[in-house]
């Protein structure tokens, strides 16, 4: 890994994980996919708490690369990065990553998605990725206003409790660092 990008990475707090300790403390040995992994730092951070699979998409090309040159020294931990565009639905991720998860990360991302597909296919994505969770589903909400958060959290609770999946933590962070919250398999 180049000296710059360790550079960058001890001196980065990645603000996604604020509220979601509770998900580092049971990272040893899980299998995690981070849906919007950007340069896959909380996909590190996990890996570094034990997590032996890391998986990640995001259709950020540039973090994309950053995140496999990341984990490439990694030994222990068995990663996959790829850039998809989420707009393909459910497909595309089964194209590229493993049928089930323990952990199942949407941190900063619902909103982006929320803008660009069609409702059906957002709800189509949200049911898929809880199909796939085995355990926990994590989702951080960045709006500065609050009722946008609201209403993603009210929609996650609608589709992933269709698939057993119930919501066990809600974090209201700050206004500028928005909401986290996690739901766990019944």
């Amino acid at each position: 890994m180049t000296g710059k990008i360790m550079r960058w990475v001890a001196g980065y707090h990645d603000l996604r994980l604020d509220g979601m300790m509770d998900l580092v403390i049971r990272a040893h040995g899980a299998t995690v996919l981070d849906v919007g992994c950007n340069r896959g730092l909380v996909g590190f951070e996990l890996a570094n708490n034990g997590a032996e699979v890391v998986h990640g998409c995001d259709y950020f090309e540039d973090g994309i690369k950053t995140a496999r040159e990341l984990f490439v020294d990694l030994r222990n931990v068995r990663s996959r990065f790829e850039v998809v565009d989420l707009r393909d639905g459910p497909n595309i991720l089964k194209a590229h990553f493993m049928s089930a998860y323990e952990m199942v990360l949407l941190l900063a991302t619902l909103h982006k998605l929320k803008r660009s597909m069609e409702p059906e296919s957002l709800r189509e994505l949200i049911v898929y990725l809880g199909q796939i969770t085995g355990h926990y589903f994590a989702w951080r909400g960045t709006s500065d206003k609050p009722e946008e958060n609201e209403d993603e959290i009210i929609f996650l609770d609608l589709h992933l409790a269709g698939v057993g999946l119930r919501r066990i933590h809600t974090s209201y962070i700050s206004d500028a660092l928005g909401v986290a919250a996690i739901w766990e398999r019944r």
